[in-house]
């Protein structure tokens, strides 16, 4: 679905011309917030990195994959009554190992729908998880 990132006014007046060109019917929907940035998607993959690293048994994608339906599901359950709705109907019932498997293989859009709050609470959630389980993680404050 087309998106815009709404910044200033400039952009606010960009946007209403837009609109003002379209054919009509339309249908518009908005939130409050801005996308996870890329900075907190590098991180992610830092960490996945990281992890898979010292693992030694798994790729960064394979990592990020077990994340994402850990903890980035759970998120999204909880916020998104379409993305609940959804998942629990053609994912939920689906044993452990074939969610984990399409996480995997069809890159199942999860963090990428998350907005910055969301994000951060899942990549809290991701490290809390890491430091409990002994892996070193880079700290993002330290470098």
């Amino acid at each position: 679905m087309p998106h815009r990132i709404i910044e200033t006014k400039a952009d606010l007046v960009d946007l209403g011309k837009m609109f003002g060109a379209m054919k009509l019917p339309m249908t518009v929907e908005w939130r409050q917030g801005r996308d996870r940035t890329l900075e907190q998607n590098g991180l992610q993959w830092m960490w996945a990195a990281e992890v898979a690293a010292q693992r030694g048994d798994v790729v960064a994608a394979d990592v990020q994959a077990e994340w994402k339906l850990r903890h980035g599901v759970p998120i999204l359950r909880g916020d998104s009554d379409a993305f609940r709705e959804t998942y629990d109907k053609h994912l939920k019932p689906l044993p452990y190992a074939a969610k984990l498997k399409l996480m995997q293989d069809l890159d199942i859009g999860v963090t990428r729908l998350m907005g910055v709050k969301q994000m951060t609470r899942y990549l809290d959630t991701v490290q809390r998880e890491c430091l409990e389980q002994g892996f070193r993680l880079t700290d993002p404050e330290r470098g």
